[in-house]
């Protein structure tokens, strides 16, 4: 393998039901920063159908290329046959660098695809890095529990592959007046290619805000009990009126007072919310890794010596079950509600 033959930080941009996801923009923030360190371009490959027009989407947030493979077999996610794509885009074009968002679609077609490319991939990163003397991206991970930091590269095969979380990264701001090429790409497919076939989606969560999409999250921990995530409880009421989410740590999902599609953690999902208010939640690394993204932190707990105080903006020592009333009672005086 040549391997001064790759070229271009390319990502992999996720559309679901004609819309991009979040974690696209994110990614092409970060693919802007290392191209600039490895001296090369940015690029963005789209799969689906109807998807052409979200390429200019994808150009104002720093895509100099995008490369669109449109197809109405292509509609909904297929692992193989998305996979066929990207190496039939790698072989014609040779990227240097693949970067995947860490979602469930994400997690299931990164590796499919690196082992078919015969190259590394790198799991749930939380920070990106450039070794520009050997021209490699250094992947930074947590492991062994979140205890330590692990740096890894690939330096002998190519591309370098590694899903990224979403919402670890702040989305850049988009260039209104920003230009690039949007290239139309045809998808060489057979009936071998789809080894298995989409019969219906069953939607789940409910059709509340997204805990990873809201501006205003409210978490509860060990310290609260069942009742306090259910309707009228004082984290739904309290989210209710921030027009917010509610969400849980791991020790209530295992408890299964929630669904654990709104557990955060690391072993969860990763928010960056405006306002994070940690309710009965100790702090424990796994946890932390979930909220560091958030722009402010509120932490509640009756434990003085909670680990979560070392990284809150605003700490209060004291029952949550007295303290959020009272914060509810003051967001609708704020707000005008009776």
């Amino acid at each position: 393998m040549d391997l001064a033959e790759f070229k271009g930080v390319y990502v992999i941009a996720e559309q679901f039901e004609g819309t991009l996801r979040n974690v696209s923009f994110e990614l092409l923030g970060q693919a802007t920063r290392l191209a600039e360190g490895l001296g090369e371009e940015v690029g963005a490959v789209l799969i689906g159908y109807g998807v052409t027009p979200l390429a200019q989407e994808l150009i104002k947030y720093g895509a100099k290329k995008v490369f669109v493979y449109d197809d109405e077999s292509l509609k909904d996610y297929n692992t193989t046959a998305y996979t066929k794509v990207l190496q039939d885009f790698t072989e014609k074009h040779k990227p240097n660098v693949f970067l995947i968002g860490a979602t469930n679609t994400g997690r299931d077609l990164g590796p499919r695809v690196a082992n078919e490319l015969k190259t590394g991939l790198t799991a749930d990163c939380t920070e990106l890095g450039v070794d520009k003397d050997a021209k490699t991206i250094i992947w930074t991970r947590p492991a062994l529990g979140g205890n330590i930091m692990a740096e890894i590269i690939c330096p002998d095969r190519r591309p370098q592959m590694g899903t990224v979380r979403p919402n670890v990264f702040k989305k850049p701001e988009p260039n209104e007046n920003a230009t690039g090429e949007v290239i139309s790409e045809k998808a060489e497919l057979t009936d071998k290619d789809f080894l298995t076939k989409f019969v219906e989606l069953i939607r789940v969560g409910g059709d509340g805000i997204k805990v990873e999409e809201a501006d205003f999250v409210v978490a509860g921990g060990r310290g609260m009990k069942e009742e306090d995530f259910k309707e009228g409880g004082c984290l739904t009421e309290l989210a209710a009126v921030l027009g917010g989410a509610v969400a849980a740590s791991r020790a209530v999902t295992d408890q299964g007072w929630i669904n654990p599609l709104f557990q955060i953690g690391q072993t969860g999902k990763t928010v960056s919310p405006k306002l994070y208010i940690a309710a009965g939640i100790s702090g424990a690394i796994q946890h932390l890794a979930g909220i560091l993204g958030s722009d402010c932190i509120i932490a509640i707990n009756k434990d003085e010596d909670a680990p979560i105080f070392k990284v809150c903006d605003l700490g209060i020592i004291g029952d949550a079950h007295e303290v959020l009333p009272l914060i509810t009672a003051a967001v609708k005086k704020h707000k005008g509600i009776a």
